[in-house]
Formats: C-alpha cells, structure tokens, sequence
C-alpha cells in the first residue's frame, strides 16, 4: 500500500470512527479536550503506522485499543490518575480493580450512549451558535479545522479559536458529559442539537457566501449527524422531522445546479433527476413523525412541505393551497418573518402574484429583514409577474447587492436585465 492510499484509506476511517472514540474516552476523562487529544494521538500513531504495516482488519478498534492505552499513560501520569483515584477509592480497592482497568473496561460500553451524550455537550446552550457548529463538525463530523474554515469560508485561525474557547467555557462551566433527564432540559437541549445540524445543512444547501451555490458535503456531514441522532432517540418526532426535511431536500441537489455550476430553481429543475431513494427516505421518516404523533413540530412542518414538492411529477401539480396551509401552521409556531417570506410565495402560486405581494408589503419595515436578500428578490419576482417591471428590475438588483452568493448574485442580475428588456418570468424563485 503506498503512503496515498495509506493515508486516504486513514481519512475515510476517521471520519467514521472518530465520533464514537472521542465521546467514549470523553465519558471516561471528563473533559472534551483532554478526549480529543487522546484521540489525535491514536490518529497520529495510525499516520506513522500503517503506511508500513498496512491498515489493520478492524482499524477502527485500532485506534480504539491505541486511544485507550494513551488515555491509561495520562491517567497513570498525573492529575487524572489522583482524580480517578478520588472517585473510585475504596469501592475499587475492595474490588482490587486498578482505575486502568476501570478506564479500558468503560471504553468498551454504551457507544450510543456516549455519542448522543457528545451530541448534547458539542450542542450545549452555554456556547455561541458558531461554536456548536465548529465543534460539532470537529468532533462528531471528524472534519479538521482547515475543512470547517473552507466549508464556512471563514480564516482557520478564526475556526481554531472558536474550538478552542469552546472546549475551555464546556470545561469552565462544569458541562457534565450526559443525556439530560427527561423534562424541559432535555426539549431545550435537543431543540439546541436539532438546530445545530440544520445550520450546517443549510449551509451545504444554500451557501451565504463564496462562488459555489451548494457545498453537498456539508448537507451529508448534518444528514449522517441527523440519521445516527434518530437512531439514538427513535421516539422523539422532532428528530425524523429534521431527517424527512434533511433527506427531501437532498433529493434535489443533482438536479439544482447546471453543467457550469449555475443555479436551477426547484420550478425549473428536471424531476427525474431527484434522487427518489431518498424521497422515499423522507416520506418514510414522516410516516415515522406522523406514527408518533408529532407531525406539528417545526422539522416536521417543513418536511411537510418539502413532501408536498417531491411528491408532484410536474411543477403543476404542485399543490400550493396545501403548501399555504402548511405555512400557516409554521408561521404561528415559530412567528419568523423569514417563514411569513415563504408564506407569502406560496400564496403568489396559490392565488395569484397580487396575493403574495400584500404579504411581501407587509413585511419590508421589518428590522431583521433589512439586509436579508431574498426580501428583495422575491418581491421582485412578484412584481415581475404583475407586468411591474421596473420596480421588479430595481428589486432584483438590490436583492443582488445583498447577496454574498456569487452564483446567486449573478442570477440576480440575470433577472434584473431580464425585466430591463422586458422578459417576464412565469415561475417563482423558489429554490
């Protein structure tokens, strides 16, 4: 096996087995950082080691037996060995179990357990929104800080701090490594978890920023984080909400961007290039929602929503009046203007472009609105469709200012010049 090979072969393994690693040696030290230095020595071992010895039959209970001989050194070394010491006292001299033993007999337990209790801590509330996400992708996606940098198109200096910092506030205020009870925490906490996985798919879906409209391997970073999470919790409907909105709108992405990596709106894409294993996926995930008794909960809304597309053959048969219905119900769980936005498309396809205007109107006061492009871009279309044509064309053109998509900047500007030579376009932005 060359060097390469090695090294690939490695990456892949990481990215699969590092998630349970790090939270079975977190479980057992107390402290993420401490956990995912542990695991980084097992990775380096493996980076010197297998491009001469090859990679192992089971690699990763490799690293796994490699974590826990480093975590046994750094408990016999110092202050973990005297804490270790403290917590088990006479219990273990009774058992005459040495806290080594202990150590690499707990490592081989409750791996689910350990990742959903990673999911909560990465997720925990006491940290900022963009340190959930980088530490999420850094200890459960098995991404390295460069890759979490390019993927948010950010400095990796900045994403190195963010980790950093994050990992001091968890151990600073004493985030115990656990599942929260049932009750108001635990809705709390994977209301936090749930949010987190969303972000960064969006993030894949949708870019903010940079030449590329999607990033799909952010999308199955957060749809594997989602699966391995439902599998975890299978009777909270929230969790196979996100699933079912997660695996629909992957469904898309082949189909989403052209041959030179232009966006394609969802009225204009080709239906027969969706990936209908995961539509079936999805709609299975609702069935799972709807069994549970949850089908009213934001993730399972939207899912909701997504279906009503995935299931029409044609942009036509779409059905919008369910759409308008379905938002309706979003709109008064959440209160967002963004899903009031969304609301207001659905009405424009339901019952016309002057119904979904009045909504729009409504909605450009709005303060959290201000910079949000896509305010602009779709009033803009509502215009064009009304025959308003130069008030479409200045929408577009704003909209395109605000964006820091490239891609969508110049679809943006496509339309504007479109409505300048008086094109009209019969189908929403809808994406």
């Amino acid at each position: 096996m060359t060097t390469h090979d090695a090294h690939r072969a490695i990456e892949a393994v990481w990215r699969i087995e590092s998630a349970k690693l790090i939270a079975g040696l977190t479980r057992m030290t107390g402290d993420v950082g401490t956990a995912e230095d542990l695991a980084q020595d097992a990775l380096v071992a493996a980076l010197e080691r297998w491009p001469e010895s090859g990679v192992p039959d089971n690699p990763g209970a490799w690293l796994m037996a490699t974590a826990k001989h480093r975590a046994i050194d750094t408990l016999r070394r110092g202050k973990l060995l005297e804490r270790k010491h403290a917590e088990l006292g006479h219990e273990l001299e009774a058992r005459q179990v040495s806290p080594e033993r202990e150590l690499q007999a707990a490592l081989d337990d409750h791996v689910g357990d350990d990742l959903l209790s990673l999911m909560f801590t990465a997720c925990h509330p006491v940290l900022s929104t963009e340190a959930r996400t980088a530490l999420t992708l850094r200890l459960l996606g098995g991404l390295t800080t460069d890759e979490i940098a390019r993927a948010f198109l950010v400095p990796k200096a900045t994403i190195a701090q963010r980790i950093v910092r994050a990992k001091r506030t968890l151990a600073a205020a004493r985030v115990p490594f656990e599942v929260p009870p049932p009750g108001a925490e635990l809705v709390a906490r994977l209301s936090s978890v749930l949010e987190v996985i969303y972000l960064v798919f969006n993030e894949g879906y949708s870019a903010t920023a940079g030449d590329d409209w999607m990033r799909p391997a952010l999308c199955e970073d957060a749809l594997r984080l989602g699966r391995i999470l439902a599998e975890l919790v299978p009777q909270e409907p929230e969790v196979h909400g996100l699933v079912a909105l997660m695996e629909i709108q992957s469904s898309r992405a082949g189909a989403r961007v052209g041959p030179s990596g232009e966006p394609i709106l969802l009225l204009d894409q080709d239906r027969g290039r969706w990936d209908h294993l995961l539509i079936r996926r999805g709609l299975a995930a609702l069935e799972r929602v709807a069994a549970l008794g949850g089908g009213y909960g934001p993730y399972a809304l939207q899912a909701a929503i997504a279906a009503c597309h995935a299931r029409a053959r044609t942009p036509e048969e779409t059905d919008w009046t369910r759409i308008v219905a379905l938002y309706d119900a979003l709109a008064q769980l959440l209160h967002s203007p963004v899903v009031e936005l969304n609301r207001a498309v659905a009405l424009g396809m339901a019952f016309g472009p002057a119904a979904g205007l009045e909504v729009v109107d409504t909605l450009m006061s709005e303060p959290s609105l201000e910079e949000y492009h896509l305010l602009p871009a779709v009033r803009g279309d509502l215009l064009d469709k009304l025959g308003r044509s130069g008030e479409a064309r200045a929408e577009f053109e704003r909209a395109a200012s605000l964006t820091r998509n490239a891609r969508e900047r110049t679809l943006l500007l496509e339309r504007a010049a479109a409505c300048a030579r008086g094109r009209r376009n019969p189908r929403p932005g809808v994406t």
